[in-house]
This record gives C-alpha cells, sequence and structure tokens, in this order.
C-alpha cells in the first residue's frame, strides 16, 4: 500500500477539535460534521482494503468485525451497571461522610472520651515536608485541628499545590465533597470553609465537564470567583519598586503580579471566544495548563502511594487510568498525618 493512497487526512478534525476548548454549539456543530465526514472517508477506504484482500482472508476479518460488535455490546451493559452500581454505593457511603464531617469538626464526640483525658499532654503532630517541626493544639479543643490541610499535605501530589502563605487559609476548610453530575456529564467538588479572614465565600466549588463520562476526556472546567478581602488575595502579590534616579514621583512604584497558590485551582485556564486568534505556541501553553488543571482535579495524576486500606497503588499508563470519581473517593479516605 502506498503512504499516499493509504494515510489519512485528519487535518479537518483536528481543526475542528480546540486544544483546550470550551465548545459553542457552532463548535459542536463543527466537530460532528467534521467526525462524519472523516468517518465515511474511513468506511469508503475500509471498503476497498477489505475487497484487496484474498476471500478466505476478508471472511475472517469480517468474522473479527463481528466478534469487536459483541464486545462493543457488552462493554455498554458494563458500562451501564458500573454506573447504577457507583450511584448506589455513593448513598451508602453518605451515612459515613456525615459522622467524618462530625467527628472532624467537634460536633460529636467519640465514644470513651472523657474529661479524664484534659490534663494528657496533646499529641505532637509534624506535617509532610516539616520534619521535626511540630504543632501543638489545647487539650480541650474539639475535633481534629487542621484535618483537611494535613491530610492534603501529606498527599504528595497535592502538597506541590499548597504554598506556604495558603496554609493559613486552609485551616478553614472543614469539608470537602464530591459528586457526580449528569447534565452534562462530568463531576462536582465542593470546599466548605469556615467564616475566615480571607475570602467571604463558605464553598467555593470546582465543576469538570467531561466528552465522556467514561473516559477522562475534559470539555471545560468551571471555578468558583473568589471574593478576597482588601489585601488578603493569596493568588497575587504586591510588588515594591523604588522610582527612577531623577523621577519627579518619589513614592515606591507598586505592581500587582500573579503567583502560585493552591486557589488557582479555582481559576481554571479558559480558550478565547475568538479561537482563530490563538497561534501554535499559545495553543500549546492551553492544552498544558487545562491536562495540569485536570490532573490536580484527579488528584493530579496516577501515583505510587497507599489506599484507605494501605495497599500499594500502582502507577499506570495513559491507557489504564482509573476511574476519576473511585481515584477521588481514595483520596478522601486517605488521611495521613504522619504521626507514625
Amino acid at each position: 500500500m502506498s503512504e499516499g493512497k493509504d494515510s489519512i487526512d485528519l487535518s479537518g478534525l483536528a481543526a475542528a477539535v480546540p486544544n483546550a476548548a470550551e465548545l459553542s454549539a457552532e463548535d459542536k456543530a463543527h466537530l460532528v460534521a467534521s467526525i462524519k465526514n472523516t468517518l465515511q472517508g474511513l468506511a469508503s477506504r475500509h471498503t476497498d482494503v477489505l475487497e484487496s484482500l484474498e476471500p478466505k482472508v476478508r471472511k475472517r476479518v469480517e468474522k473479527l468485525r463481528e466478534i469487536q460488535g459483541q464486545h462493543d455490546e457488552l462493554e455498554a451493559k458494563f458500562f451501564e451497571e458500573r454506573a447504577a452500581l457507583e450511584a448506589k454505593y455513593q448513598k451508602l457511603y453518605e451515612p459515613l461522610y456525615t459522622k467524618r464531617y462530625e467527628i472532624i469538626n467537634g460536633v460529636v464526640e467519640v465514644e470513651g472520651i472523657t474529661n479524664e483525658h484534659a490534663d494528657e499532654p496533646p499529641a505532637e503532630q509534624k506535617p509532610a515536608g516539616e520534619e521535626g517541626k511540630v504543632t501543638m493544639h489545647p487539650a480541650d479543643e474539639k475535633g481534629v485541628p487542621d484535618f483537611w490541610l494535613n491530610a492534603m499535605k501529606n498527599h504528595e501530589i497535592l502538597a506541590e499545590e499548597i504554598q506556604e502563605r495558603d496554609e493559613e487559609a486552609l485551616k478553614y476548610l472543614k469539608d470537602i465533597k464530591w459528586y457526580r453530575i449528569s447534565e452534562p456529564k462530568g463531576f462536582k467538588l465542593e470546599f466548605y470553609f469556615e467564616t475566615n479572614p480571607f475570602f467571604k465565600n463558605s464553598v467555593l466549588t470546582k465543576t469538570y465537564h467531561m466528552i465522556d463520562e467514561d473516559e477522562p476526556i475534559l470539555e471545560k472546567a468551571i471555578g468558583t470567583e473568589i471574593e478576597w478581602y482588601p489585601g488578603k488575595c493569596l493568588t497575587q502579590k504586591i510588588l515594591k519598586k523604588k522610582p527612577r534616579k531623577g523621577s519627579k514621583n518619589t513614592k515606591p512604584i507598586t505592581k500587582t503580579e500573579d503567583c502560585e497558590s493552591f486557589f488557582n485551582f479555582f481559576s481554571p485556564p479558559q480558550v478565547p471566544d475568538d479561537e482563530e486568534e490563538i497561534d501554535e505556541d499559545t495553543a500549546e501553553q492551553l492544552q498544558n495548563q487545562m491536562e495540569q488543571d485536570y490532573d490536580i482535579g484527579r488528584a493530579r495524576k496516577l501515583l505510587v502511594g497507599k489506599d484507605s486500606r494501605g495497599n500499594d497503588l500502582q502507577s499506570a499508563s495513559s491507557s489504564e487510568v482509573l476511574h476519576i470519581g473511585s481515584l477521588l473517593r481514595q483520596w478522601l479516605w486517605n488521611y495521613e498525618f504522619g504521626f507514625a
């Protein structure tokens, strides 16, 4: 077969699919049309290939197509039953999540804890990456102080996103919830905060819209706009520069600059409305940002770690990606505080 005859031109399809896109109705129509044209071309070429085969070989290939069709039917049934099973167990998980919330936030006390423990010295706590550093809490303090902050700091991937200046704000984080959404398909993360001096919001959300619910193909991500109190924004820093010599203005020049912060998670990258104005370098940068944002949403990426039972999780290739819901649920139960 010659390369010129049998190679497939996917340029039309590639042009229709943005690298990191928030698809409009027009974009989706263009995408469907492009896919349809491409598939028609593939079908025509596939017929030509079959006709060029020996009759016995062609019959074998046709049988293989029949087997693949049976496989696809079973796979569709698997996805349907898996979704129903996940929905069933999500309801069973809810009471456990409620109990977890109540203990963490001191709403209820654990059985067996009485006032006789008040005279005992508080336990030492060593956050990840801060060997030898001890955080002490009053013996009569309710719940588990800084639970979510420590849980994330002891997660080797999420810890990379938390800057030192973020920690004080994250101490007010009292719960994290995960939901599957159906229209459009995807999932949502909700971060619940106590009243704090950094921002007005009590809940920060991040919603992921998926092109295919059963495969990790991200269409777009939407985050909450954080209402920062004056001078408390953690995603920006103010730089002061001395005026140039001889300048009439003797006051320091101030400049606001974006900076790394865990809270950038709620401001996902967006593709400009006019996609034709995006050059190749900008498109590549946007794609990388979208991929990174999605990775953080699924605990950044598959990694070697421990699940809630202490078992090793082996990293996998992109073709073996774990379902996002399962991965996040494992993360929500993986609270290694560094006591051991």
